[in-house]
């Protein structure tokens, strides 16, 4: 099966004379994936660092945006030039992106074939290589072995995290491609919560003694933005008043963002991205604003809405389409069709796409601008995943914007944008504010919420929708606003173009105002006779002993058992057992009886 090749024609100068120290971070201007003619200064650099070893194991983490695939193209021309290598293998997480990638490839004259089969017949004459997924490798793995061993090959592992995916996966590439003469592993975003060993990649105890993955070449996001390579992102989180009922007939109400328990905390999100209630059309309306004003200055600017399923996604794109009046794109799997509508969209200058999982990584729209975050994933790898679809810059200034559920796991994600992370094989809490045990229960959290669906067979009743703040470089601007409100569109309006540190002065000045606004309007109104006490009691365990404290006073003042006094609170005030109970419906509680107690 080996073959001659003709060697691909790429534009630029040969390794040894790239001198990465006299280029423009930002270098060139953002092209399509794969095509650009001249390097950026990480991936010239990166090269130096690759030929200086010529390694037979190379893992690049960039981040996504910076330009992986380009640097990726650029080494296997150079090897296939040397005759180093042969033959090119790529390995992509989705059929989608195989097809992006021999796309690419054919650009710069490499020639893939996307439509390879599991089967013994490969036609050599006309192809460099092929571009197949972990999934075919992993159901095949001896054939592809005898491939890789035909030829002398440069193996592409895109996404390389999913070498982990299952243990049947990982042992799959390792026999795959164990006889690869160069293996390039590339990554774009934080390596695995688990601690699944990812093929290929070589491990070492830290200082503490932790096996953590060794990167050859980082190039992170926080570096990427002082470079102008990605765009700055802005999360604008929504809060709200949510109502359910469980299975067991419990009327349960909390609201985004307060510190519940995790099952309360799931449940309000589910509720929240309910399509019949009112936080999705707020939200999705609020986005639609804030696309329209990025439009202003990025004409072809699009808007992604990521959905947990099908059924919620073709609902929100009903409500969109109530919003803007024109048809959303929409994306429900990855087959051929989907793909090509992915296509037709990053082409076209509609406004908006709505789509599941498969958009979330890998899939190149650099006109996506404002995203819309109406799923329930919260592991740090797809929320990082789904960011990247966003921060893709095509000329500096262009800003991301993001509308998420004002829930603490997003939070935290969003403040760690900038965080670089190896993948630790053993379990060891960090100083960086998260903790591994935490990013590795991430994954079981969310199956956990989906248990729960089952569990309480529950019935959304209300949701609402507030504008809570908005988060920058890790620091929260901006207060609690209504829907269409000055407040709101302080935040919401601010221009599409912007350098980071404008971006940062403006929301700065956008908070002040917002201040003034507020101190003026509370100096005209009266003064309250008797004004009510704030609630000081924002977490579970303060609540949960202030009410039972409260409880026990009752208790001792009327001669009433404890048990007596929390079924009346239960009947006043609706919801569940205290340790079941939201913040909200302890508050309620704790007022209640304050209440009483002052009128006696």
């Amino acid at each position: 099966m080996s073959f001659q090749v003709s060697t691909p024609s790429l534009p630029g100068p040969t390794v040894g004379t790239f001198a990465a120290e006299h280029l423009s971070p930002s270098y060139p201007e953002r092209a399509a994936r794969g095509t650009a003619d001249k390097l950026r200064a990480w991936q010239a650099e990166a090269l130096d660092i690759y030929f200086e070893r010529e390694p037979r194991d190379f893992l690049a983490a960039a981040t996504p945006g910076a330009g992986k695939t380009t640097f990726a193209l650029r080494l296997a021309v150079e090897l296939l030039a040397r005759r180093v290598v042969d033959r090119v293998t790529v390995v992509a997480p989705t059929e989608h992106l195989k097809r992006q990638w021999a796309d690419a490839a054919h650009k710069v004259g490499i020639r893939l074939n996307p439509e390879f089969k599991n089967s013994h017949a490969f036609t050599g004459r006309r192809f460099h290589g092929v571009a197949v997924t972990y999934a075919q490798v992993a159901v095949r793995a001896s054939l592809h072995r005898q491939l890789t061993e035909s030829a002398r090959t440069l193996v592409i592992l895109d996404e390389i995290h999913h070498g982990g995916d299952a243990l049947s996966w990982g042992d799959a590439i390792r026999e795959a491609f164990e006889p690869a003469a160069r293996r390039l592993s590339l990554t774009g975003t934080p390596f695995r919560s688990d601690t699944s060993p990812i093929p290929f990649v070589t491990y070492a105890p830290d200082e503490k003694g932790i096996r953590t993955s060794l990167t050859d070449y980082n190039y992170g996001y926080g570096r990427a933005l002082a470079d102008g390579v990605v765009r700055p992102v802005l999360f604008l989180a929504y809060a709200g008043k949510m109502r359910w009922r469980t299975r067991m007939g419990d009327e349960m109400e909390a609201r985004l963002g307060e510190g519940d328990t995790k099952d309360v905390t799931a449940q309000a999100w589910r509720t929240a991205l309910d399509p019949q209630g009112e936080w999705i059309p707020a939200v999705l309306t609020a986005a639609n604003r804030r696309l329209s004003e990025v439009r202003h200055s990025i004409p072809d600017a699009g808007g992604l809405v990521i959905a947990t399923d099908h059924y919620t996604a073709r609902a929100y794109a009903k409500v969109l389409h109530g919003i803007t009046g024109e048809h959303p794109t929409v994306v429900l799997s990855d087959e051929k069709a989907a793909s090509l509508r992915i296509e037709e969209f990053s082409k076209a200058d509609t406004r908006w796409m709505v789509a599941v999982r498969m958009v979330s990584e890998g899939v190149d729209v650099p006109r996506l601008a404002v995203g819309v975050y109406a799923t329930s994933a919260a592991t740090p790898l797809y929320f990082a995943q789904a960011v990247g679809r966003f921060v893709r810059a095509r000329r500096r200034g262009e800003t991301a914007s993001i509308f998420v559920p004002s829930v603490p796991q997003l939070m935290s994600l969003a403040s760690a944008l900038e965080l670089e992370r190896d993948h630790a094989l053993d379990r060891e809490s960090t100083n960086d504010g998260l903790d591994d045990s935490l990013l590795d229960s991430e994954q079981r959290e969310e199956k956990a919420s989906e248990e729960l669906t089952n569990e309480f067979t529950w019935e959304a009743l209300e949701s609402t929708a507030n504008f809570d703040r908005v988060l920058y470089e890790g620091t929260e601007f901006g207060f609690a606003a209504e829907p269409g409100s000055d407040e709101e569109l302080d935040f919401i309006g601010i221009p599409g173009i912007l350098e980071p540190d404008q971006v940062r002065d403006l929301l700065k000045a956008r908070q002040a105002r917002q201040s003034r606004r507020s101190a003026a309007a509370s100096s005209a109104r009266p003064p309250e006779a008797d004004p009510e006490p704030k609630a000081l009691y924002r977490t579970l365990k303060e609540q949960r002993t202030l009410l039972n404290s409260l409880v026990g006073m009752r208790a001792k003042l009327n001669n009433e058992p404890h048990a007596l006094i929390h079924a009346e609170l239960r009947r006043v005030c609706g919801g569940p057992a205290v340790a079941q109970a939201s913040v909200t419906q302890l508050q309620a509680r704790i007022d209640y009886l304050r209440k009483g107690m002052k009128q006696h």
